[in-house]
C-alpha cells in the first residue's frame, strides 16, 4: 500500500488497495461520527461490509460518517507479498532475490512513481474504475479472441480483468477531452489538463465506460463516489 495518496481516514471507506493487499486485511476497528446524531460510532470489520473498493462508507453511511480515527493492526512477522508481475519484475531488476517487506515496499514505490501521475504535478482522479470482476465464461471468450488480456482468478471462481488494459484496447490512453484526459502511462487514471470542470472528467468517463461495453461487452463501474 506504499505510496497510495490519500489521508488515512479515507482508507476504509475506500478499502483502498494495490498489488494485490487491500486495507480489509489488517483493519483493526475505526470510530466515525454521526453527523446526525452527533455521536462517536465504532466500527469493527464485520460492520464494514468491505469488499473491493468497498464498504459501508461509500453506500449506507454515505454522507453521514465522518471517520475520525482508524486502528490497525500489523505482525512482527509479515507475509511477503510479491505476486503481481510488476513487483517480481521490479525486484528482478532490483537484483533481489529474497525480497524482504522494505524490498518490496521500494519496488512498489519505483513502480507507481514510473506509471501514475504526480498529483504535485498534474490535477489526477486516482483509478476512476474499478478491475471488472465477471464470470469465467466471459472471461475464457476475452482470451479466445485476446490471448494477451491480462486476467486473475478469484477464490469464488470468477475472475478480475484489467480495466486499464480494456481501455487502452479502446484507444484511450493519453487521449484528451476537453480539459480533461486520460493518463498516457495509466489508462485507469484520470488527469486535469488545466481547468477541466467535473462535467468534463464525468462525460470523459462516460465515453470510456461507452466504449469498453461497445467492444468487449463489458460493463466499468466507477471506483469513486460522484455527488
Amino acid at each position: 500500500l506504499a505510496l497510495i495518496p490519500g489521508t488515512v481516514g479515507a482508507a476504509p471507506m475506500q478499502n483502498i488497495g494495490a498489488y494485490g493487499v487491500e486495507q480489509a486485511s489488517i483493519f483493526e476497528e475505526c470510530e466515525a461520527r454521526d453527523r446526525q446524531t452527533g455521536q462517536i460510532v465504532r466500527f469493527l470489520p464485520h460492520d464494514c461490509a468491505f469488499g473491493y473498493r468497498e464498504s459501508v462508507f461509500k453506500h449506507e453511511h454515505r454522507d453521514r460518517m465522518i471517520i475520525t480515527s482508524v486502528t490497525y493492526r500489523l505482525t512482527t512477522q509479515p507475509t511477503v507479498n510479491t505476486s503481481y508481475r510488476d513487483v517480481s519484475e521490479e525486484l528482478a531488476a532490483m537484483s533481489v532475490t529474497e525480497p524482504t517487506i522494505v524490498d518490496v515496499m521500494n519496488a512498489v514505490v519505483s513502480v507507481r512513481r514510473r506509471k501514475l501521475p504526480d498529483p504535485a504535478v498534474i490535477g489526477n482522479t486516482g483509478s476512476f474504475f474499478k478491475n471488472p470482476i465477471v464470470d469465467a465464461t466471459v472471461a475464457e471468450q476475452l482470451k479466445a479472441e485476446n490471448p494477451e488480456a491480462p486476467s486473475y482468478p478469484q477464490s469464488d471462481g470468477r475472475v478480475k480483468l484489467a480495466a486499464a488494459w480494456l481501455i487502452d484496447q479502446c484507444g484511450w490512453k493519453g487521449a484528451r477531452h476537453g480539459n480533461a484526459g486520460v493518463h498516457d502511462r495509466q489508462a485507469l487514471v484520470l488527469v486535469n489538463h488545466g481547468g477541466a470542470s467535473g462535467d468534463e472528467i464525468l462525460s470523459l468517463a462516460t465515453a470510456i465506460q461507452a466504449s469498453v461495453l461497445e467492444r468487449f461487452g463489458i460493463a466499468l463501474e466507477r471506483e469513486v463516489n460522484v455527488w
